[in-house]
C-alpha cells in the first residue's frame, strides 16, 4: 500500500501561538488524538513537531525557519484516500491559513 508523507504548516505567528488559551491547546491536542485514533489503522507515523532546522548543502550548513511545523506518515490505497484522510486533521482548523502537504513516498526498489 502506498505510503504519504504529510507536512503540517502553520500560518501562526508568535503572538497568534501565544494567544491560545490552555482550554484551547487542551482541545486541539484532544482533536489530534481523536484523529490519530479515527485513523490508527492508515497511520504508520503520527509525526512530532519539527524544530532547529538546519539544512546541509556542499557548502555547509545553515540554520533556517520556514512554515513546516511538523509531519506524519499515513498509508492508503490512493493520494486522493491520503488527502481525505489528512483533510480531517484539526491542524488545518487550529489558525486560518494552516495547509497539509501530501506528498507520496513511492517505494524504493531494491
Amino acid at each position: 500500500m502506498p505510503r504519504f508523507l504529510a507536512i503540517l504548516n502553520g500560518s501562526a505567528g508568535d503572538i497568534d501561538r501565544v494567544g491560545l488559551t490552555e482550554q484551547q491547546q487542551a482541545d486541539f491536542m484532544a482533536a489530534w488524538s481523536a484523529w490519530a485514533r479515527a485513523h490508527r489503522t492508515a497511520l504508520i507515523d503520527p509525526g512530532a513537531p519539527l524544530f532547529r532546522k538546519r539544512r546541509v548543502t556542499a557548502d555547509g550548513v545553515e540554520e533556517f525557519e520556514d512554515a513546516k511545523v511538523a509531519y506524519a506518515v499515513v498509508e492508503a490505497d490512493s493520494h486522493d484516500d491520503a488527502v481525505r484522510i489528512l483533510g480531517e486533521h484539526p491542524h488545518l482548523t487550529l489558525f486560518r491559513g494552516n495547509s497539509i502537504e501530501v506528498i507520496e513516498c513511492p517505494a524504493v526498489l531494491g
